[in-house]
C-alpha cells in the first residue's frame, strides 16, 4: 500500500479529473489515508534513594514517641536523635540502620534497644557530660563550641555515660501488610545523667544504603545542626529531596486495528494480560516493544530511558498498549483505542493525556513499592493473592504513588 498523505490527495483526485474530461465526484472515490508512526515511551520518574522520611519531636526523660511507615524486604530503619546533655553525640543504630525483615521475609518485632548506639559526630569538642558551657541547655546560642575534625565514631573520649540500654529503648510493632510502627522511649530518668532526646530523623532505605552518616567518615552538613544543636530541618530537607516512589516499567505490547486487542476498560483481564499486569511478562502477545532505546537487549525501563515502536495504520485504525508498573502488585500504563486519526489527519504530538494508570484487576493490591508480592521482592511469578475483579483506571492508588504525568511521558509521530 502506498503512503499517501492527506494534504497532496485532492491535487491527485483533481488531476485525474481533468485527465478522463468527465464529471467525477469526489465522494464516488475509494478513499484509503493512512501513516507510518512512531512512539515513544519515556520514564521520566525521578530516582530515588530512600522510601520514607520523617522527623522525631523531642523526648523528655519518661516519654516516649511512636511513628508509622509502610516497608518493603531488604528495607531498613535509621534514625538520629541528639543527646541534649552533650557537645554532639547522638543516639543512633550503625551506618547500615535496622533490617525490618529477616532472612527469610519475616517482620522483625520487639525490643532492638542493643542495636542502638551512642555515637560523637565529630565536630565540637567534647565537654563533660551535663555541665558543659556549650551544650544546648546552658550555651548563649547555637554552635558556640570549639570545633573539631573528627570522623564520626561510637562516643570514645574520657568522660562517663551511662549505657545505651539504660537511657533509650527502640521497640518494632508489625501493624499487619508492611505497616509498621517504632516507639522510641526516653528512660534516662534513673540514670547518672537524664536527658533530654532532641528532635531527630528517621528514614527507611535499602538495607545496603548510608542515609545518615558513616562511620569514621567526616559528619555531612545536616548531620552536625542535628548532633550539636538538635537542629534537624538542614538533615531533613537532604533527605526528603531524594526521598520517593519511583518504579521502573517492563517491556509492554500493542495493537493497530479498528477493535481493541490488548484491554478492554470494564471488562475482565485476559490471561496473556495478567502475566503482563503481575509480572512483567509480554510473552503472550504478538507485537512487543522490550528494548530500551540505545540498548540491543530487551530489559526494563528505567528513569530517564525510553521505549519506541513504529507501525503503519489506515483511517478507523486505533492504538492500543499496555506496559507494567513494576513497582506495583497488577498495574500498568497504557492507552485503550486511541484513535490513530482525527478529522482525517494523523495525530501527533504528545498523547500523555490520553494514557492512564489500570488496575487489570488480578491481584490484590499491595502497598507500592513494599508489597511482597511484587516483581522486585516476590518469590517467583504468579504469587499473589488472586482479586478477581475487572480493568479499572486508578486514581489514586496509594498515598506515594505520583500523577501519571510524572510517570512517563508518550509521543506519536507521524511519518
Amino acid at each position: 500500500m502506498k503512503n499517501v498523505r492527506l494534504f497532496s490527495f485532492s491535487a491527485i483526485l483533481a488531476s485525474i479529473v481533468m485527465f478522463n474530461g468527465c464529471d467525477t465526484k469526489e465522494d464516488e472515490m475509494p478513499e484509503t489515508i493512512s501513516s507510518e508512526f512512531t512512539v515513544t515511551i519515556e520514564n521520566i520518574f525521578e530516582a530515588k534513594d530512600y522510601f520514607h522520611t520523617g522527623l522525631t519531636g523531642l523526648i523528655t526523660p519518661g516519654n516516649s514517641e511512636s511513628f508509622s511507615f509502610n516497608a518493603g524486604i531488604g528495607h531498613a530503619l535509621s534514625f538520629a536523635t541528639m543527646l541534649v546533655e552533650s557537645n554532639d553525640l547522638f543516639y543512633s543504630p550503625d551506618e547500615d540502620g535496622i533490617p525490618l525483615y529477616d532472612e527469610d521475609g519475616n517482620p522483625v518485632i520487639g525490643d532492638v534497644s542493643t542495636m542502638i548506639s551512642l555515637w560523637d559526630a565529630g565536630t565540637e569538642i567534647n565537654e563533660a557530660p551535663g555541665v558543659g558551657p556549650n551544650q544546648p541547655l546552658r550555651q548563649s546560642e547555637a554552635n558556640t563550641g570549639p570545633s573539631e575534625n573528627n570522623p564520626v565514631n561510637l562516643v570514645n573520649d574520657t568522660f562517663t555515660y551511662p549505657a545505651s540500654q539504660e537511657s533509650i529503648k527502640v521497640e518494632i510493632a508489625h501493624d499487619g501488610g508492611t505497616m509498621f510502627t517504632i516507639t522510641i522511649t526516653n528512660i534516662s530518668e534513673n540514670t547518672e545523667l537524664p536527658s533530654p532526646f532532641a528532635p531527630g530523623v528517621w528514614v527507611i532505605h535499602n538495607d545496603d544504603q548510608m542515609p545518615i552518616f558513616s562511620s569514621n567518615e567526616i559528619a555531612g552538613l545536616g548531620l552536625e545542626p542535628l548532633a550539636e544543636d538538635g537542629g534537624n530541618s538542614v538533615l531533613n530537607t537532604e533527605l526528603m529531596n531524594n526521598t520517593g516512589y519511583f518504579s521502573p516499567l517492563a517491556p509492554g505490547v500493542y495493537s493497530i486495528a479498528a477493535e481493541n486487542m490488548i484491554f478492554m476498560s470494564g471488562q475482565s483481564s485476559s490471561a496473556a494480560l495478567e502475566s503482563l499486569a503481575e509480572d512483567g511478562d509480554a510473552s503472550g502477545f504478538d507485537q512487543v516493544f522490550n528494548a530500551p532505546v540505545g540498548m540491543s537487549s530487551p530489559g526494563p525501563l528505567l528513569p530517564g530511558s525510553t521505549y519506541s515502536f513504529t507501525f503503519t495504520a489506515e483511517k478507523g485504525d486505533k492504538l492500543s498498549f499496555a506496559s507494567m508498573l513494576v513497582q506495583s502488585n497488577d498495574w500498568f500504563i497504557g492507552a485503550d483505542n486511541l484513535d490513530l486519526f482525527s478529522n482525517g489527519m494523523a495525530i501527533s504530538g504528545d498523547i500523555t493525556g490520553n494514557v492512564y494508570l489500570f488496575d487489570s484487576g488480578t491481584e490484590e493490591d499491595e502497598y507500592a513499592g513494599a508489597g511482597k508480592n511484587q516483581p522486585l521482592r516476590q518469590a517467583g511469578p504468579n504469587t499473589g493473592i488472586d482479586e478477581g475483579g475487572i480493568i479499572s483506571k486508578e486514581a489514586n492508588p496509594t498515598n506515594n504513588i505520583p500523577t501519571l504525568a510524572e510517570m512517563v511521558k508518550v509521543t506519536i509521530t507521524p511519518m
